[in-house]
């Protein structure tokens, strides 16, 4: 095979405005709204209401349902609901149940005293967590199912726009709600703000499935030898026989069509994002520390950081539509270790506005490049015969050691303080450049398309 020819700029803009690339804008902000409404905005919420802060510590654990949502992806994958999947689709029926869950939980929230009875509101918000992560499983599926390889890149870049608008109206948009009105409008007006999500789902059209014979003939076998062995009842038989088709297969898949090469691939996204995952959790000490007033810190970080963020989101997009997936890798893993030397440098000027803006600038340019360049890799290595379990397995890969790493974060800078912990980390991403080096070098020495390009068995 060739490698895939080069587009020119012409072709490369047109690629968000393409109905798949548009339609990830709107869910993307489904995705996006839910999650810090069971997080900051709710801690805040109950911190007013006079809840203990201990008590509010424990509702940190919520957010392990966005970490092990694998468990339920091949449910997702591949077990229809109820009337929804028949009137809707596989993908669609399952976004929309999610959606429905959030909006029952956050209505509930709205209603709920967190004085007199806490028990209510920690329900609600797992189920508003669960629903949200169940939507994040499905929607990850329809990106990468309704639209082909080549436009991934720009899918991700708009989802990501989408996802961080949603995350302003749920944290500052509900703040001030609650702040000018009362915290029921707040959740209510944002459990309105779901059907954003839902009218999208309603008038998009399902992604076509189509399951290879290949793959048909390989669960086929499977299921033939369980349901032939007689050792077991029928229905036993049966459940092993989908558990096995849903769970072990996505994973045969996998090593399947990659062999030596699949261990360097989930490799790469496990180590890819570390260096700016590791440092995130001592980014507002440093500012505080060295001090930078919190209007401060809301405006370049959160403001600012947000328009920079989106804005390195669209470059991705559009560089990874033209230069492909392989380069762009290399230069994504490149700009975010070199730019967490920029904290170390802050650290060491000191509370200087301009330096604070050239870092943010520079962070969270690099954070969005990388993000959607990385989320257009990881799509282009699913199979779509397992697109949601494969998906939800590479996304929860992506940041479970850098979380683990952050861990140690604060000893280090005890230990080492700000400049050389950043130093330190950015280091950290060397092997990430490496290692997307030898991945871009090997799909140029094999003369052919990568992995992303390759045909796949689709479904």
């Amino acid at each position: 095979m060739t490698a895939e020819p080069r587009r020119d700029w012409r072709e490369t803009f047109a690629v968000y405005r393409q109905p798949p690339v548009i339609t990830m804008l709107f869910l993307g902000f489904s995705a996006g709204l839910p999650f810090l409404l069971v997080f900051s905005t709710l801690t805040a919420w109950l911190r007013s209401e006079g809840v203990e802060v201990a008590a509010i510590g424990f509702f940190s654990w919520i957010g392990i349902l966005y970490s092990i949502k694998f468990f339920w992806a091949p449910v997702v994958d591949r077990l229809p609901l109820p009337l929804l999947t028949r009137g809707l689709g596989q993908r669609r029926g399952w976004m929309l149940f999610g959606q429905l869950l959030i909006i029952g939980g956050l209505a509930g929230l709205a209603f709920s005293d967190p004085v007199t009875a806490i028990a209510p509101v920690v329900v609600l918000a797992l189920l508003v967590a669960f629903g949200s992560a169940t939507q994040d499983i499905a929607i990850d599926a329809f990106r990468i199912e309704s639209a082909a390889d080549e436009i991934q890149a720009a899918n991700a870049a708009t989802y990501m726009i989408g996802y961080r608008i949603g995350l302003v109206m749920a944290g500052a948009v509900a703040l001030y709600i609650a702040d000018f009105v009362s915290w029921t409008a707040a959740y209510l007006a944002m459990a309105g703000l779901v059907s954003v999500g839902v009218v999208t789902v309603l008038l998009r059209p399902e992604p076509e499935k189509r399951i290879t014979r290949h793959v048909h003939e390989r669960e086929q076998r499977v299921q033939d030898y369980l349901l032939a062995n007689e050792h077991h009842s029928v229905l036993r038989r049966r459940i092993m026989a989908w558990l096995i088709g849903a769970v072990v297969c996505p994973f045969v898949d996998f090593f399947s069509r990659y062999g030596r090469l699949a261990l360097a691939l989930l490799a790469l996204i496990g180590i890819y994002r570390i260096s700016d995952i590791s440092m995130a959790a001592m980014a507002n000490p440093l500012y505080l520390d060295l001090g930078f007033s919190l209007s401060q810190i809301g405006t370049i970080t959160n403001v600012y950081g947000v328009v920079m963020t989106i804005t390195g989101g669209l470059v991705g997009g559009l560089m990874v539509t033209r230069y492909g997936i392989p380069r762009m890798l290399v230069i994504g893993a490149a700009l975010t270790a070199v730019t967490n030397l920029l904290f170390a440098v802050l650290a060491t000027i000191g509370a200087e506005v301009a330096m604070l803006v050239v870092t943010i600038s520079a962070d969270n340019l690099s954070n969005g490049f990388a993000s959607t360049v990385l989320i257009a890799f990881m799509s282009s290595l699913t199979s779509r015969a397992y697109t949601a379990t494969q998906y939800a397995l590479f996304s929860s890969l992506m940041t479970l050691p850098g979380k683990f790493v952050s861990g140690f974060s604060g000893v280090a800078v005890e230990a080492w303080g700000y400049p050389w912990f950043f130093i330190a980390i950015g280091i950290a991403g060397v092997p990430a450049v490496l290692l997307a080096a030898w991945y871009a070098w090997s799909r140029a020495l094999a003369n052919t398309e990568p992995p992303d390009a390759v045909p796949r068995e689709t479904g």
